[in-house]
């Protein structure tokens, strides 16, 4: 068993209940701010091309909507939500550093904070797996169905 099959393990025997209902929060927060996109998509593609990759705009708009949507869900029913992490991390990586920084961190940004303990719950998440309410735990401990 190498280490990172014995950090899972760990992650996911002790994993105390009340950490269930941030990771549902986390995909709730990530699930919203997807359709708070396809509501602007104009403001969306505008910060996209203020970030300095304008090239790929629409593309790049496409691709945050649809990772925020599947992966909120996925995160919220615990369902791959290391691989839905996966998928979100570069997204607030983008968003703190090419968006939000621009902003300024001492005028009040709250945009910026929001996405710093995303993806700062994102990685803890990633290590600490989707727990014991979780469709995976489901399907792990249901397999001989």
């Amino acid at each position: 068993m190498n280490a990172i099959q014995k950090w899972e393990a760990y992650g996911e025997t002790h994993h105390p209940a009340w950490l269930d209902s941030l990771r549902v929060l986390l995909g709730l927060i990530i699930l919203v701010k997807g359709v708070v996109f396809i509501m602007d998509n104009a403001a969306l593609q505008q910060l996209i091309m203020q970030s300095g990759v304008p090239f790929t705009s629409i593309a790049l708009a496409h691709y945050v909507v649809f990772a925020h949507l599947v992966g909120g869900i996925l995160i919220i029913l615990g369902l791959k939500t290391r691989v839905a992490i996966l998928f979100q991390i570069p997204i607030l990586i983008g968003a703190i550093f090419f968006v939000n920084i621009h902003q300024g961190m001492l005028t009040g940004n709250g945009e910026l904070m929001l996405s710093i303990a995303v993806l700062l719950l994102l990685v803890f998440f990633f290590f600490w797996g989707s727990g014991p309410l979780s469709a995976d735990s489901y399907l792990r401990t249901h397999k001989d169905r």
